[in-house]
Order: C-alpha cells, then structure tokens, then sequence
C-alpha cells in the first residue's frame, strides 16, 4: 500500500477546533489566552504533520494534540533567566549573577516595587528630590568619605569619573595596571570612550613613583591607580601604592583615583579569609575618589559606587552622563538595605548572604557532601562513580584570583576512562536540563560539584530526583 493510500484509509489530522474543545485546552485558554493557545495547537499539529504524511504511527488525537500544545505554551512561558544552583566554587560568579541579595535587600525591592515611592521626592519639603541621597549618607558613614554617586556598575563610575575629571586631557595609569576584565572590556578602551588621553608610564612589571612624576604635564588631569583584579604579576615587581601616590598628586594639584574594583567594606581576614584592601583604607591612604562594585564583595545589588572629595563627587553629578548611568529605584532600596547590615557588624556574616557563604566551614560542607553523594550517585546512574572530596573555592568576580578557600563537595567520575571527556559533558548537561539547573564544573576527568555556593539544600535534593527518574527511564528503555 502507498504512503498516500496509507493516508488517505486513516483517520485524519483533527481540525483545531477539535482540540481547543478538549478540557486540556480549555485549561490552556485560560491560562495563557485563546490567540497562544491557537497559535500552539497550530504548531503542535504542524510538528505531527510529516511523520503523518510518512505513513509513521504518530498518536493525533485531540488530547495528544492539546498535550503537545500545553508543554509548548509552559516552555514558552518559562522565564529565560531561570533560578539555577551555583556548584561550580566560585561564589561571586559573574555569569550567575554574583551576589546573592540579602532578606532585607529582597524585602526593600519587593516594597518598592509595589507602589510610588519617594525616589526623587523630598518628603520634608514637598520638593524634588536626589535619588543618590537614599545611599548618600550610608556610603558616608561607613567609609569615611566627604560624598557619594551611584550608578549602574564599576564600568560605568570610572567612565563617569574620567568623563567628568579628563576629558580631552591626559590620564597617568601604570602599564601593569592596564586591565582587563570579563567580556573583553579593557581599560584603554573605557577611557578612550570617557575622552581621557591615556599616559602609561612603568613597564608590565615594574614601576617607580618616579615613573609617574615624569609623566606629569600641564595637560595631566589626573593619576588613576587600578586594582588588578583577576590577575597578579609575581617575581620581580614593583608597584606604588595609592599612600605614596597621594602626596605627588596633591602637590600637583591632581585627583588620584583609586579603582578597587571588587570593593570591601570589612577586614575579610577577621573571617578567616585572606586580607583584602578595603575602601575605608583607600580613603585614608589619600585618594580623592575611589570607585568600587556594589554586586561583589560588598554583598548588594549591581552598582557602581563612587566616593571622596565633595567638590569632585559634585562634578561627576552634574555630568550629563550621570542620568544615563544612574540606578533605578528598584536597586538603589537593594543597596541602601545592603549597607545598613554594615551597621550591625557583628552579625554581618549572618546576615549578608556573600559573606556567609563564604565562610561556611569545610568541614560541614564536606558532612552535606557525604548526605547528598547516594542520591547523586542514582541520579547519574551506572556509568559514573560518585565520591566526596575536599575542594577548593574562590570569591570570583575579580576579587583575590590567587586565593582559594578549603570546601567540600562531590566528584563525579565516568567508570569508562577512554570516554571521560564526553561522559562528563553528557552529565553536565544532564544536570542543566533539571527545572532547577545544576551548574557545575569539569576539572581532571571528574565533574565537581563544590557545595560552598549551594542555597537551596531542598531544591537539589529536587533537582537529583528528577534526574533520577530520567536516568531509571532511559535504562529501562535500553
């Protein structure tokens, strides 16, 4: 018999309207609207259509049909920025979002998203208002600082500072200073598009506080210090530190721009963490300005934060720039309740989610390690074996790239040498394709899922069930 005999003695494709009169699709209408839920059974009926044709035993009733449709619709549905469990070690991670916002931050958006909110709005004057005072007065406060901007990343405070401070003039920064940070942003280039003249002077290596006095001009606008951030140079260096650049700029009536980067606001070795240079030390080693991030180690939401001499800080505001860089208002509640947790130091670890997690005890993730290893072990069934092993964690995000920290967390290996390398990136994806992703990483042959950055303890436990039952069904299909 013929493909088009075969087609024409079986019941046909059913017409729309016969799926939109099942109840699955009467429960799609009301949830997503007749015109998706039309348009979704149209594109489930054309996906059957050429096996159909084929002659291919395909499954076209109605409710298989108004199935199809409904996986489609929920699928589409799903938000594209979905929540994921961060396994990889690295607690500040840039492609996952950095830091994880603390209850009062989440809180303070939540309330400020529900209605009118006084943004730029002086309440004791009925007047308009400045959105940077909803942080102005914090950022005072715990750093020491005359003043304070906002806005919307680093990037954008040493684009705006720049901008405002050398445009059309000569910036001096260390040539071991000329960074790059994540998707190829280079500081060359943020200061080519702020108007400034970039000056280098030293070598990668090595530079003298000489090196910088010869550089100074009557076009000199200002000396910039950069943090490294993701890299360091070991051996035989040299740099100058923003406490002997000071007295050079000031008595040649420059600024001296201090970027942290990263940007702490604690001593992270009284949590047992390695040192790190905090802001409050930037501003007393004398810079005029110090620009730092509000989504690393200070723990809040994305920002860029800005802070020194009221005279300079009042020049940036009044940048044009400003308006384009400035943070809404959704933010700004998430990083003025961010910095009011500083204020309570003593339950800071507590309370603000970077910090927490960054000091959970080896010991104690290696102990949940031990809890979570059979069901990862039945989740990737078979073909891999499933140990507990010691890790090593690191902040991430540019911030101390040569520390690492002692965790725990489970290895995953394939029981096949020859195909390690596949096997692994078989389960890696395996473990991304959960409702709630699982995002790992491969070092060695082994798939390592470091428990440091885990949050949700119940929401893994989830994830591995379903994988479970994905991995039970595929055996049973072989």
């Amino acid at each position: 018999m013929s493909n088009a005999t075969a087609v024409e003695t079986r019941p046909p494709l059913p017409a729309v309207d016969r799926v939109l009169a099942t109840d699955a699709a009467r429960v799609l209408a009301e949830r997503f609207g007749r015109a998706a839920t039309v348009a979704s059974v149209r594109a489930s009926l054309s996906e059957v259509r050429p096996a159909w044709l084929g002659g291919a035993s395909v499954d076209i009733s109605p409710e298989r049909i108004a199935a199809a449709a409904t996986l489609r619709l929920e699928a589409e549905a799903r938000p594209s920025q979905r929540r994921v469990l961060n396994l990889t070690g690295t607690v500040l991670h840039t492609n996952l979002g950095r830091a994880l916002l603390a209850e009062e931050a989440i809180a303070a958006v939540t309330a400020a998203m529900r209605g009118p909110s006084s943004l730029e709005f002086d309440l004791a004057t009925g007047q308009r208002g400045e959105r940077d005072d909803h942080v102005r007065g914090l950022l005072r406060e715990l750093t020491g600082a005359e003043d304070a901007v906002a806005v919307n990343n680093n990037a954008a405070a040493v684009l705006l500072t720049l901008n405002s401070l050398s445009e059309g003039r000569e910036s001096i920064v260390s040539r071991g200073e000329l960074i790059e940070i994540g998707g190829s942003f280079r500081m060359p280039s943020i200061m080519a598009r702020a108007g400034a003249r970039l000056v280098e002077v030293g070598t990668t290596n090595r530079t003298h506080l000489a090196d910088y006095a010869d550089a100074i001009g009557p076009d000199t606008a200002l000396i910039m210090k950069v943090h490294p951030s993701n890299y360091r140079i070991e051996g035989f260096v040299k740099e100058v530190c923003a406490r002997e650049l000071a007295p050079l700029a000031r008595d040649h009536g420059l600024p001296l721009v201090d970027d942290l980067g990263s940007g702490v606001l604690v001593d992270l070795a009284a949590y047992g963490l390695v040192r790190e240079r905090t802001v409050q030390e930037a501003v007393c080693d004398g810079a005029d300005l110090v620009t730092f991030s509000g989504d690393k180690l200070l723990g809040g939401p994305q920002a860029g934060l800005v802070i020194g001499r009221a005279d300079l800080v009042k020049r940036l505001a009044k940048n044009h720039l400003k308006r384009a860089l400035r943070l809404d208002k959704l933010r700004l509640a998430a990083l003025e309740a961010t910095l009011k947790l500083y204020r309570d130091p003593d339950r800071l670890a507590a309370r603000l989610p970077t910090l927490a997690l960054l000091t959970r005890p080896p010991d104690a993730l290696k102990a949940l390690a031990g809890r979570f290893a059979p069901a990862l072990a039945r989740a990737a069934g078979r073909d891999y074996e499933v140990a507990v092993a010691d890790t090593e964690s690191q902040i991430g995000s540019g911030a101390l790239p040569l520390a690492t920290i002692p965790s725990g967390g489970l290895t995953v290996a394939s029981v096949d040498a020859r195909r390690a390398g596949s096997a692994l990136q078989k389960l890696a994806a395996a473990l991304r394709a959960v409702s709630t992703p699982v995002i790992g990483r491969i070092s060695d042959d082994r798939l390592i899922l470091d428990l440091r950055a885990l949050d949700d303890e119940a929401a893994f436990a989830a994830s591995l069930d379903e994988l479970a039952a994905t991995t039970a069904a595929a055996g049973a299909a072989r």
